[in-house]
């Protein structure tokens, strides 16, 4: 039986509202996922480090300030500097389309917009994050 999912959801930057990284966690967990949640106010290189010694396959950023074009790629770069590009990061908050199309092409598999369902979110994660080594 393959080990389940470990996914890191983390909220990078000043952001102060992580209702819905906590309810993404729970969810998630509710699923049969391992999730690790770092909290509020974490810069990249935090999620990183987290991302790494935590040995997670997925990373969940949640953001609502309007720096995910910073912060996002931020997390993508790192990771594929630490050699674990293949850590799959995904991410939710208010983001434009036009920023959903530029943070796909550096590296970040999905964005999901306020009002996605939990059961959605879920499956996507399911389908497109496998366990690292496997």
């Amino acid at each position: 039986m393959p080990r389940p999912l470990r996914i890191l959801v983390a909220k990078p930057g000043l952001d102060g509202h992580d209702r819905g990284a906590k309810i993404i966690a729970r969810a998630l967990r509710d699923a049969g996922m391992e999730i690790i949640y770092t909290g509020l106010h974490q810069t990249p290189e935090m999620i990183v480090e987290a991302a790494i010694q935590e040995d997670v396959d997925g990373v969940g950023l949640s953001i609502l300030s309007g720096a995910h074009m910073v912060q996002f790629p931020a997390v993508v770069d790192l990771l594929r500097g630490r050699e674990a590009g293949d850590v799959v990061v995904f991410g939710g908050g208010i983001v434009p389309d036009d920023d959903m199309r530029d943070l796909a092409a550096l590296g970040v598999a999905k964005i999901f917009t306020p009002g996605t369902s939990m059961q959605d979110i879920v499956e996507w994660v399911r389908a497109n994050i496998i366990p690292r080594g496997d």
